[in-house]
């Protein structure tokens, strides 16, 4: 763990324009000079805002069932993800650099035919420091996005601290916090997209368990930042909500130190005192004092996982 210093950090409640990459990447450009203007040495943006979250899309799928109008929709989907050596990442990159800020994004990578949910850590100078993908999709999401595995289990050493986090409800899964935990991680990075009122319990807790420093970005999105012809089960008024928002910004001790806020895009703030971690640890570690590896102990895989080995290759 890093010595005890303040860091500034921002949470952007904003929507992609959904299936319009470079229309997001410009105003992501937009939101990311409005963090650092604020002074903010960290910006965190919300799940699958570069490439889009289709809330409230079935791309034609039934049981035992699909459409060509939902493969349709697929092929558009996965034309606006991104690939993370594409010409997206690097004007992230420079969005960074330009501003001398750290991003951390959710972004649809695109890999061969496979989507997958992902989080970006983008280091102020520009570099790529890792990215994060999704282990478990949740519900539908799983005919559309595939699943990381261990390899991805992401958390980045920088000035800043060793930033780290999970994505969605990946942060309902215990084992997959503890590893967070195990790499001391100190500020926690939540994109979402889930506006329900249980969310706020869920980062209050982590914080709280975890003794770090939880930024959940989750977007304020209506149907209007979707395409005239998309198809979604809300309808077509271009006004109707589909997520509220309700980012929020928690201390290692379970406090509110921003938001939450529904209802409108917005930038959170807070100067996060980094003390407060070891004053937090002071009387629960759960992977230090406070565990017990004589009773519970975790096997976490990194190793990278593919369908096709090729073996006895020559270099």
């Amino acid at each position: 763990m890093s010595q005890s210093q303040t860091v500034r950090a921002a949470v952007a409640q904003v929507s992609s324009t959904a299936f319009d990459t470079p229309a997001t990447l410009d105003k992501m450009a937009g939101w990311v000079a409005r963090a650092a203007a604020e002074g903010a040495e960290l910006v965190v943006f919300p799940e699958a805002f570069v490439g889009g979250y289709p809330k409230g899309m079935d791309f034609g799928a039934r049981v035992g069932m699909r459409d060509m109008a939902g493969r349709e929709w697929y092929r558009r989907y996965h034309a606006a993800a991104i690939e993370v050596d594409g010409p997206e990442m690097a004007r992230i990159g420079e969005m960074a650099s330009d501003h001398k800020i750290m991003i951390v994004s959710g972004f649809m990578e695109r890999v061969g035919g496979t989507l997958y949910c992902a989080s970006l850590y983008m280091s102020p100078s520009g570099d790529l420091l890792g990215i994060h993908r999704k282990t478990m999709p949740t519900a539908m999401e799983r005919l559309i996005w595939g699943f990381g595995d261990g390899s991805t289990l992401t958390a980045v050493d920088t000035p800043l601290g060793t930033v780290g986090g999970a994505i969605c409800w990946e942060n309902y899964m215990p084992l997959l916090r503890m590893d967070q935990y195990a790499k001391g991680v100190e500020l926690y990075c939540a994109p979402t997209v889930d506006d329900r009122d249980q969310w706020q319990h869920a980062m209050r807790h982590i914080a709280w368990e975890g003794r770090m420093f939880v930024l959940a970005s989750c977007p304020y999105t209506t149907r209007a930042d979707f395409p005239d012809d998309y198809d979604c089960i809300q309808g077509d008024d271009p006004d109707a909500v589909l997520i509220r928002g309700g980012s929020v910004i928690v201390s290692p001790m379970g406090e509110v130190l921003a938001g939450p806020v529904y209802g409108e895009e917005t930038l959170l703030v807070a100067d996060l005192d980094k003390g407060d971690i070891a004053r937090g640890k002071y009387d629960l570690d759960v992977v230090g004092h406070y565990g017990r590896p004589d009773i519970f102990t975790l096997t976490v895989d990194e190793t990278a996982q593919g369908v096709v080995e090729m073996v006895g290759a020559e270099e």
